[in-house]
Parts: structure tokens; C-alpha cells; sequence
């Protein structure tokens, strides 16, 4: 099919409100009346062969502009997903991505990326209304929905006879894991607790040594950009460091404590 055909046949099986226009680039523009939280209208492509429909990347993109330090959080994630798997509607490499086999397919191609694209951006409403949640809500929330059974603030003597407030204990049926939670939106803080966390996870290490020796977690809110190599380095040599926003490697951890 030709890129005029093409065109006319979008134009008749979509609503006159889109706005259909071919690009010297190869691809046509369908511009939809759906909007993004700002007001902007959602515009969607169709590539020239007419083999998929893609938004390439827009409403990712929105939200990253519109979500905290430009990172998105766990549930965020989580959120695009269930999106992704309610519309039929993949995300491919940050793009909203589908297929579409025939031209009639295509149509509701069209208007499958640009709902998914509105629902995306409006991930970034539903945390303002709540004003934003903390890190600590995010990880009990997390576990909570993977039958993790924790216990918060906890205490535990080390062997200088300090006695340390551990964020998260995670029972298990082997040694129990203890979590250090990092969050800090400036580097001048972020030192203080890493050097606090450090010292912490040196006087628990090994002590008491008659009992089953604790797993030691340090988890980074890497949302802001304040952490280095060589703070990493130095958590590793007395915990195991892990950022917020990779828990599936920390649900790999806690699994296998």
C-alpha cells in the first residue's frame, strides 16, 4: 500500500477528529484529540510500510520529565507494566509499540498507543495526589505484594557494644537479612549516612559469632544523582549494595538468603 493510500485508509476508519499527515521521513503523523496531563495532544506514527504504530517514546518520555529527578520509582514501573498487559499494548526499548496487519487493524492501533500513551503520563498525577511517596513506602509496599515478612526499625547490638537501628529486618527460614536503607537528595547528607551505614554494617559483621550470621543489604535510593563509584565500593567490602531501582535483583536476594 501506498503512503497516500495509506493515508486515505486511516482516514476512513478513524474519527475526522485525527489528524492524519504523511512526513517526508517516511512515516505518517496521526495527531489524536487525547491529551497529555500539560494539554499537549497525543500524537502517534505509523511507520510507511504500515507494519506497526509506535508513539517512540513520547509518553515515556512525559513521564520522565514529570516524575522525581527524572527516574521513575518501583511502583512506577510496575504501573507501566500493568498498562502494557491491560491495553495489549508493548513497550519495546521505551516505545509503545503495535503491530498492525491490515489497514483496519491498524486503525485500532492507532487508538490503542495513543490510550496507552495517555495512561502512561497519568502515572505521574496519581503520585502528585499523594503528594509522593516515600522510599520506605515504596520497599513496604513491594514486599507486602511479595509475601515478604519484615519487621521495620529494628535494633541490634554489634560487637563494639553499639547498638544499631537497622531500616528493615526480612525473616526467612534461613539466616535473616537486614536491611540499611540510603536516601538522600544531597551529597553533603548521603556521605553522613554512608559513613554511618558503613560503620554499622562493620560492627554487625561477624557478631555475635555463635549465632547464624545476618545477611547485610545496603539498599540505594539511586534516584537522585548522588552516589559515586567509590561509595559502592566501599559498601561492598561490608554489605552487599543494591540499588532501588533494580529490586529484582534484591528480590533475587532476599530469595535466596
Amino acid at each position: 500500500m501506498t503512503m497516500p493510500d495509506l493515508c486515505a485508509s486511516l482516514s476512513d476508519d478513524l474519527p475526522k477528529m485525527f489528524d492524519i499527515k504523511a512526513r517526508s521521513r517516511g512515516d505518517i503523523r496521526v495527531r489524536t484529540p487525547m491529551q497529555y496531563p500539560d494539554g499537549g495532544f497525543v500524537d502517534v506514527f505509523v511507520d510507511g510500510a504500515g507494519g506497526f504504530v509506535t508513539d517512540y517514546g513520547d509518553a515515556l518520555g512525559w513521564l520522565r520529565t514529570n516524575s522525581r529527578s527524572g527516574k521513575l520509582t518501583v511502583r512506577q514501573r510496575e504501573m507501566l507494566a500493568d498498562i502494557s498487559s491491560t491495553l495489549g499494548v508493548p513497550l519495546l526499548q521505551g516505545q509503545l509499540k503495535l503491530g498492525g496487519d491490515s489497514a483496519a487493524h491498524l486503525a485500532d492501533a492507532v487508538q490503542r498507543v495513543a490510550q496507552a500513551a495517555v495512561r502512561v503520563a497519568d502515572i505521574s498525577l496519581t503520585f502528585r495526589t499523594r503528594s509522593g511517596e516515600t522510599v520506605s513506602e515504596e520497599l513496604d509496599a513491594w514486599l507486602r505484594r511479595r509475601s515478604f515478612h519484615f519487621e521495620r526499625s529494628v535494633r541490634r547490638r554489634g560487637r563494639s557494644g553499639t547498638e544499631w537501628l537497622i531500616d528493615y529486618r526480612i525473616h526467612a527460614d534461613g539466616p535473616e537479612t537486614l536491611i540499611f536503607l540510603l536516601s538522600s537528595g544531597a551529597r553533603a547528607a548521603a556521605r553522613r549516612r554512608l559513613d554511618h551505614v558503613v560503620s554499622g554494617c562493620m560492627d554487625l559483621s561477624l557478631w555475635p559469632p555463635s549465632e547464624t550470621q545476618s545477611s547485610l543489604i545496603s539498599l540505594i535510593d539511586d534516584a537522585f544523582d548522588v552516589w559515586r563509584d567509590e561509595d559502592l565500593t566501599l559498601l561492598s567490602e561490608v554489605s552487599r549494595p543494591v540499588m532501588w531501582s533494580n529490586p529484582a535483583e534484591l528480590e533475587l536476594l532476599l530469595r535466596s538468603a
